[in-house]
């Protein structure tokens, strides 16, 4: 398994190249980027600099981990809002470009959500409803994905949908296609479940994985903490991976970052990663 690490570990202000030689320095393979509304990846960005970010990473020695993007929280694909929801697919199709562009074989997708907790104020939708808006919207993407030669991998997110690996992995399933498969976060889903067992049910459906931690005991956002800090099993997680043949990159997704020495962090993760998959 190959050694990523997402962008939103790095301080808010850090420029992909800054980001990209930390990650480096820290021993990281690869960084994992995020298409936001604007600034240096942004839904306008165009050929050249696409192709500019990619140089630059190449010349920095790192490959690029995954395309991920925090837009889905604020256009969601099962929104009562129409425009929302063909926003929501807009910014899938944006992604799938990029990630071809990029030579990413998989995109992390949030498919929508029943209600958000730590969004104040987020829009609460019918179960019923989000899970029929989600699978028409995915549907309806399945084409560009397959064009594009890059998978939607689903999320498993705090977002009171998808809630079992038995629930995600019937979705993915409805959809018949190796274009649409799960973005595996270990440590979403510590706070109800086991992720090595979710692990072994979704299987081969993995495109990429997240590596965090979450303390049950502390509950909530203030749960998530540096890895192998928490309650996730990470030799029953490695184990797992092992047993459904999963090699591709295991990405650390470190939120929020260090108020101080924030890079500290980056390196911290590294070394943790290390131990997890036995390099030390």
């Amino acid at each position: 398994m190959k050694k990523g690490i997402n962008i939103w570990s790095f301080r808010a202000d850090r420029t992909i190249q800054e980001c990209a030689r930390i990650a480096k320095q820290a021993g990281f393979e690869g960084l994992e980027l995020s298409l936001n509304e604007t600034g240096e990846l942004g839904l306008d960005a165009t050929d050249k600099e696409v192709v500019g970010i990619k140089t630059m990473l190449e010349n920095e020695g790192l490959e690029i981990a995954g395309l991920a993007t925090g837009l889905y929280w604020d256009y969601a694909m099962t929104s009562e809002d129409e425009k929302k929801r063909q926003k929501a697919i807009d910014i899938c199709k944006k992604q799938l470009e990029l990630a071809a562009a990029f030579g990413v074989d998989a995109i992390l997708v949030i498919p929508g959500a029943v209600g958000v907790d730590f969004i104040p104020g987020s829009e609460v939708v019918s179960y019923d409803k989000a899970y029929d808006r989600a699978s028409e919207a995915i549907a309806r993407l399945v084409p560009h994905a397959e064009a594009a030669g890059v998978a939607i991998a689903i999320e498993n997110v705090w977002n009171k949908f998808l809630l079992s690996p038995l629930e995600l992995r019937g979705f993915i399933d409805t959809h018949n296609t190796p274009y649409v498969g799960s973005y595996f976060d270990v440590g979403n889903v510590v706070h109800s479940g086991y992720p090595e067992q979710w692990i072994r049910i979704l299987g081969h459906r993995i495109k990429k994985v997240h590596f965090k931690d979450y303390r049950r005991q502390a509950g909530g956002l203030h749960g998530f903490v540096d890895l192998l800090a928490g309650d996730v099993d990470y030799p029953a997680v490695v184990e797992a991976l092992s047993e459904i043949g999963y090699n591709g990159y295991v990405t650390a997704e470190m939120i929020p970052p260090y108020a101080h020495h924030t890079d500290q962090i980056i390196f911290n993760t590294s070394k943790s990663m290390d131990a997890i998959l036995g390099r030390s």
